[in-house]
């Protein structure tokens, strides 16, 4: 279970003032973050501030730009091309509690609407912390855990730290234990 980041009433005044999710970029045909040629989904927002972080920009939830219509529409039409393996969310973190509600929607309407493309999902959280999260099923990938810049590993494909997991999802939630996936 998520432990709660603010407290009940600083965490209604910040929903309030937050209402959109913010992103920094949608990346195309990118070949860095997932199997094959992925569209990215930059999300604004993380609490866990890795030492080392490649993406520190990406920390303010209130920075980027609200991830509104035409985002989304910009979104999919990149998806919809055929050579396009699937989508990566990535950030900052998309788990974070102000963009978890808009990042499982895309992922419902991706699995709707293009079931052939795969989901990937990046987060500080470990797989024990979010595994019981039923919209967790709609990710075909989780790369877990905080970067720790003293684990940094070069040759770990997907991740940059040891401690990281790379999940295969759907035979995880079906077993019950952490299977990886194969790169």
């Amino acid at each position: 279970m998520l432990k709660p980041l603010f407290e009940a009433g600083t965490f209604l005044l910040l929903e309030k003032v937050f209402r959109e999710m913010n992103y920094h970029n949608i990346t195309k045909d990118d070949m860095l973050n997932g199997d094959g040629l992925r569209v990215v989904l930059w999300v604004a927002g993380c609490t866990h501030h890795c030492h080392g972080c490649q993406n520190p920009i990406t920390w303010d939830v209130a920075g980027g730009i609200p991830f509104d219509e035409a985002a989304e529409e910009e979104l999919f039409e990149a998806l919809k091309r055929p050579h396009i393996s699937g989508i990566t969310f990535s950030g900052g973190d998309p788990l974070h509690p102000f963009n978890r509600e808009e990042v499982f929607r895309l992922a419902k309407k991706i699995r709707e609407e293009l079931p052939n493309k795969t989901i990937w999902l990046y987060t500080g959280f470990l797989w024990e912390e979010i595994k019981d999260i039923p919209e967790i099923a709609y990710m075909d990938v989780v790369a877990e855990g905080k970067f720790v810049e003293e684990l940094l590993d070069n040759k770990i494909h997907w991740v940059g730290s040891s401690n990281q997991r790379v999940i295969d999802v759907k035979p995880t939630l079906e077993t019950g234990e952490i299977v990886l996936h194969n790169t």
